[in-house]
């Protein structure tokens, strides 16, 4: 089995799924392994817009994708650390992670389903990650702790695995800190932010430095101006150069970081 989606809509809070259906005689209702089938072969999968159950989650479904490669979860209630933890024990040969979050109410916290703890299992466990992809929706920036990750813990996974793609959408706790990391990351080639606030004209200095960075989009990065895209002219490798949004850099500058480097700018309305 290659591929596996599911997707509910429009109503996650009303939606409940399972795998077997009402003639299968190994379906045994509200079973905790109700979400479990056959799935040992899988090797991409992909949930969107649905409600697991409390204290069950996913783990159970994920625990047995060991072969699984690519993981997508879009907006997914219920989750937590336990899923994540279970996710990446289990699958070995993960090597493309996507995870769409909204904060949520967990005891007395609102903030997104995982933590650092979910990082440090899937730098530890999943020595093939290449592909990460992180987006936020409903985070104040003025309330960093709604989002359960920190610019730490994303560190730490980004020098422990093979990081060959870096999608960051509205993660506003990624910083020029950060960007120093990325800098000294030996295979990242492809770099996309978007409403990272906090990322300034520093993050656009360490950047450069990336051994193999040939791909770079910014898009409504507040906070880059002219003067850190004319830095990017030394990032001899830069094959494409996208930024959409950026109040304060104009095309003039895009232009002028010039070579090979497809560049596109817009201002956003």
């Amino acid at each position: 089995m290659k591929l596996l989606r599911f997707k509910f809509d429009p109503d996650p809070m009303s939606c409940s799924w399972n795998i077997y259906g009402s003639d299968d005689l190994s379906y045994v209702a509200h079973y905790p392994y109700k979400y479990d089938f056959c799935c040992e072969s899988l090797t991409d999968l992909s949930l969107a817009h649905i409600a697991t159950k409390p204290g069950i989650g996913l783990r159970f479904l994920l625990g047995k994708c060991k072969a699984l490669e690519k993981l997508r979860l879009e907006y997914i209630n219920g989750l937590n650390d336990s899923d994540m933890i279970t996710l990446s024990k289990c699958c070995k040969n993960l090597r493309s992670i996507s995870l769409w979050l909204l904060p949520q109410f967990y005891g007395g916290n609102f903030r997104t389903a995982f933590t650092d703890d979910s990082l440090k299992s899937l730098a530890v466990s999943c020595p093939m990650l290449e592909s990460i992809e992180l987006t936020f929706d409903g985070c104040e920036p003025l309330y960093p702790s709604e989002i359960g990750f920190t610019q730490d813990g994303l560190i730490m996974l980004i020098q422990s695995c093979p990081i060959r793609v870096l999608v960051l959408r509205g993660a506003n706790f990624f910083a020029d800190k950060g960007m120093k990391t990325l800098s000294s990351a030996p295979l990242l080639e492809t770099l996309e932010l978007v409403c990272c606030r906090a990322i300034t004209d520093a993050g656009m200095r360490f950047i450069v430095r990336a051994p193999c960075l040939i791909n770079l989009t910014l898009r409504i990065c507040a906070q880059v101006t002219d003067a850190g895209v004319a830095m990017l002219v030394h990032a001899l490798k830069l094959e494409s150069l996208i930024i959409e949004g950026c109040d304060r850099v104009s095309k003039k500058a895009v232009k002028r970081v010039g070579g090979s480097a497809q560049c596109h700018t817009s201002k956003k309305r």
